[in-house]
């Protein structure tokens, strides 16, 4: 039988755990991230789960001699709930055309991972104050980033019926946005019908500029088809 009154404190922990990875996982939940709420608290109540039997194991042996076999590490265990964290992190990782997403969340999982560990072993105040700076950058920086400018590259797939290559006006448009810079052509030409399709691989600080120059292609006669798509990185 347990002692209500020794198990009463581990419950607290276990609780505040699953409030705090709550707290960090309603803010992935909210910006539409798989690992919301529920991955959050329950990784945050396995890591706590995790330190309180690692912290505990030694009572489990109390009985044994200095002479005995038996050597304890409590930070064993959790070492290896944050090296087993990576595998969950990297579930959470999606990697498209041009970018990677998804690593604020798995920074967040392992975040709550050691927020866990340290309710487990008691180390509330670090815990709480991790918690509360980290909701204050996702919440903040998230708003900032917006302002702070990054190369994004493109793709521009333009259509153009007839055998006629219209590439100096391509080009006449392009000089009239100096922050786009072309990085790479391409473009095929099919017979029947009398087709060019151009493929460019294009760079820019930022995309408000594509609603004037996709109008600016449209003038272009013989136009069919105007096209963006996500470019890699190089």
């Amino acid at each position: 039988m347990f002692d209500l009154h020794e198990v009463l404190p581990d419950i607290g922990k276990l609780v505040l755990a699953a409030f705090l990875g709550g707290a960090i996982g309603f803010e992935r939940e909210a910006h539409g991230q798989a690992a919301g709420i529920r991955t959050n608290i329950l990784v945050g109540v396995g890591a706590c789960l995790m330190m309180l039997l690692s912290l505990n194991m030694e009572s489990l042996y109390r009985h044994l001699s200095a002479d005995s076999t038996v050597r304890l590490d409590p930070g064993r265990i959790a070492s290896y709930a944050i090296a087993s964290m990576g595998f969950l992190g990297a579930g959470a990782i999606i990697k498209g055309k041009g970018s990677v997403r998804g690593l604020t969340t798995a920074a967040g999982l392992w975040l709550v991972t050691a927020i866990g560990l340290s309710i487990g072993a008691g180390y509330i105040i670090p815990a709480v104050a991790s918690t509360l700076l980290s909701l204050l950058i996702l919440y903040n920086i998230r708003m900032a980033k917006t302002h702070f400018p990054h190369d994004m590259y493109s793709i521009l797939i333009l259509k153009v019926s007839g055998t006629e290559c219209p590439f100096s006006q391509i080009k006449t448009i392009f000089s009239e946005f100096p922050d786009v810079s072309i990085q790479r052509i391409n473009f095929y030409q099919t017979i029947s019908p009398p087709t060019i399709t151009y493929r460019l691989r294009i760079m820019s600080k930022d995309i408000t500029y594509w609603r004037e120059m996709v109008k600016r292609f449209s003038e272009m006669p013989g136009l069919t088809e105007v096209s963006w798509v996500e470019g890699t990185v190089p």
